[in-house]
């Protein structure tokens, strides 16, 4: 072909005509120019569980190609995902429908560079402590769709934050509440949600920040292995949480009538209590915990509720070593345990239990089918159960990558958590959109709007 364009462009230099000559040099050299490649994301920055639109031109049609995400955390452990496309006749893969062909994840999936990733590291997962700072993620696209380490035909950055423009960050240490409070932009008042996370302990704010984005004031409240609160996970006070839950309540910027409640795993059973002990909860979403108090003793006004108590002989050892817990609680429905069980059934909020079908700590759907049991022998409103197949017990936030298995800070060694990679992450987006709509339902508040950057 380029022979064939020499010869054209002869013959019309031979021509008198010096018009027609340039327009056939014009045309070969539009003809043999590569157009460079070139990716284009829709925003430089967004927020974390926001979605991009990506794609890649400048590509030669039907060209493959390896689209590659990377990202280093704040331990500066890495993560990656890799998947291979076609480009189509124009030179262009569009992640928002060109289907991957292979690598961490096949079909179409816009964000599939984000929750496909893995951690290079054995047993990684991916955490976010610093909400001000937004994780980085580098895009390349390399030739051939190998997954072999190559130059890059293009690449740029991306950053995905966490707390938005005009959002307010504020520590909170009054009296023993050690929390983390977060205001969107404005006075308010603002539909108000209490967060607790699970064993994890310390003080884990991305959930919280990033439910205040959508309009929510959030607090983010620790309760053990954190500053000056006890390291252990031994015994809590519900006086405790109590004080914490007045101090939300008064705030100004608090929407009055009623705040929601939001457990992640240990984190279930002492919202719960709260709902069904203290004054002021209208609504509680459970995440993947049970309707016993789990663990530890619970003390209020001179009362103590025994904590259900597990047996290592149930624990299953993989031979990679990593532990299986799922099947080593005792029974909470045992005449023995009948002690452990919160009495929900004093609680006057709506309740919202997000289950996960393949939870590997717990059956946190039988918890969640038994309390809905619980509540109406007692003649409540049935709760919402939102069962989420193929999901693991770590429920994160939109894109957040699935981990079936990491190390655990209070069993002391790796477990499982359970989840098929695809299948958690549609549960995730499922959830976290439910969780909000189901906050807005019963706390009120102006419709959602885009959150801005």
């Amino acid at each position: 072909m380029f022979f064939s364009q020499r010869l054209k462009i002869a013959f019309a230099a031979r021509k008198s005509n010096a018009g027609y000559f340039q327009l056939a040099l014009r045309r070969f050299i539009n003809n043999n120019t590569m157009t460079p490649v070139k990716i284009k994301v829709n925003s430089d920055k967004c927020l974390f569980d926001a979605p991009v639109q990506i794609k890649v031109e400048g590509l030669r049609p039907k060209q493959l190609v390896t689209f590659r995400a990377t990202l280093a955390d704040e331990r500066q452990d890495i993560f990656v995902s890799n998947a291979q496309f076609e480009a189509d006749s124009q030179g262009v893969v569009d992640l928002s429908n060109s289907a991957s062909l292979g690598g961490d994840y096949i079909g179409v999936h816009p964000m599939g560079f984000m929750w496909a990733m893995k951690s290079q590291k054995e047993l990684g997962r991916l955490f976010k402590k610093d909400v001000t700072s937004p994780f980085r993620v580098h895009f390349s696209v390399h030739d051939k769709g190998t997954d072999q380490v190559g130059p890059a035909l293009a690449s740029c950055f991306h950053e995905r934050m966490f707390l938005g423009n005009g959002m307010r960050r504020i520590p909170v240490r009054e009296g023993r509440i050690r929390a983390t409070l977060f205001l969107p932009p404005g006075e308010g008042p603002f539909p108000g949600v209490l967060e607790l996370g699970g064993t994890a302990g310390g003080l884990l704010e991305y959930r919280a920040c990033l439910l205040a984005n959508h309009g929510f004031a959030t607090m983010s409240l620790a309760y053990f292995s954190f500053e000056d609160l006890p390291k252990l996970l031994l015994e809590l006070d519900l006086e405790y949480f109590e004080e914490a839950l007045h101090y939300f309540q008064k705030l100004p910027q608090v929407k009055k009538g009623g705040v929601g409640l939001m457990g992640i795993s240990k984190g279930v059973d002492l919202c719960l209590s709260m709902a069904s002990f203290l004054e002021g909860v209208s609504a509680v979403v459970c995440v993947n915990g049970c309707n016993a108090n789990l663990q530890s003793l619970l003390h209020f006004r001179g009362n103590t509720m025994p904590g259900l108590g597990l047996s290592a002989d149930r624990i299953i050892i993989r031979d990679s070593g990593v532990l299986n817990v799922r099947g080593c609680y005792d029974n909470p429905w045992d005449p023995e345990n009948q002690a452990c069980v919160i009495p929900i059934e004093r609680a006057s909020a709506r309740l919202l239990f997000v289950v996960a079908k393949d939870d590997q700590v717990w059956d946190s759907e039988i918890y969640a089918r038994e309390a809905e049991k619980q509540l109406l022998s007692h003649g409540k409103m049935r709760p919402e159960i939102l069962a989420l197949p193929g999901a693991g017990h770590l429920l994160e936030p939109p894109y957040f990558p699935s981990c079936p298995a990491s190390y655990h800070k209070f069993v002391g060694t790796s477990v499982e958590w359970g989840g098929e990679p695809e299948s958690h992450a549609a549960a995730q987006d499922r959830a976290w959109l439910r969780i909000r709509q189901f906050f807005r339902e019963n706390l009120g508040g102006e419709a959602e709007r885009q959150s801005k950057l």
